[in-house]
């Protein structure tokens, strides 16, 4: 049995969607497994923190991890958009892991995103990470977008955010079941603002205990989508059990 499966009982993974439609300040959103978020009134395609050539810029400061994280997030970003055809693409910041990044984006990776960036709009979100705009990449640059009764924005602000989508956190969460736990990236919303998982290949994730999430959400109402291998599974809040 999968661990996550183990972890949060049968009863849930039977009937598992690989994506669940919610509401965020009434605006129909769709969690899917692979870690977009879908808009289907706006046909846009929301993915967060890709982090392009990490192992690259780790590379530049002496520290060396294997060199794949780009193509695997690459592919994994193109299987999303085959299945959705979004007329939009938002890359929701931190789209490169360091400010140089799109600049020494090899030719090949350059490509592949040209490729599927070609006949659709795209956006690209300011982040931490990435403060100025990709080099040589198509796209629309902004520090926030607002889309239907959404306002898309990399980092999350403090205090009332109605209808914020946002990433830079990298949400997980923890499940404990009969003994079993289990970790896993998620998507993150009360129904008034929902929080992006990272897409990145090599990503790492806060758990949504973790002090800089506090007072982002009402937890009595906080629902975690985590990201299984083949679905969704929506665990509330407070039956996670530490």
């Amino acid at each position: 049995m999968h661990a996550l499966t183990a972890a949060i009982g049968a009863e849930h993974a039977a009937a598992g969607p690989s994506a669940v439609e919610i509401e965020v300040n009434g605006t129909r959103v769709v969690c899917d497994r692979g870690g977009v978020l879908w808009l289907p009134e706006s046909g846009a395609l929301v993915v967060s923190d890709l982090h392009l050539e990490k192992g690259a810029a780790h590379a530049r400061r002496g520290i060396l991890l294997p060199p794949y994280d780009t193509a695997a997030t690459l592919a994994r970003l193109g299987e999303a958009i085959t299945r959705f055809n979004p007329r939009l693409v938002v890359s929701l910041g931190d789209s490169f892991h360091d400010s140089v990044g799109s600049q020494h984006l090899p030719g090949l990776y350059r490509e592949a995103l040209r490729a599927l960036q070609r006949g659709r709009d795209w956006a690209w979100i300011e982040g931490n990470h990435d403060p100025d705009k990709p080099v040589g990449l198509e796209g629309a640059w902004c520090s926030e977008l607002h889309l239907e009764t959404l306002v898309l924005r990399h980092e999350p602000r403090p205090g009332a955010a109605d209808g914020e989508i946002s990433g830079h956190l990298h949400p997980a969460a923890r499940v404990v079941r009969r003994g079993k736990a289990v970790r896993r990236p998620c998507f993150a919303s009360d129904g008034r603002r929902l929080l992006m998982p990272a897409f990145g290949s090599t990503t790492g994730g806060l758990e949504l205990r973790h002090p800089a999430l506090r007072g982002l959400f009402d937890r009595s109402e906080l629902i975690a989508h985590l990201l299984g291998r083949d679905r969704i599974y929506s665990i509330s809040f407070n039956r996670m059990n530490g």
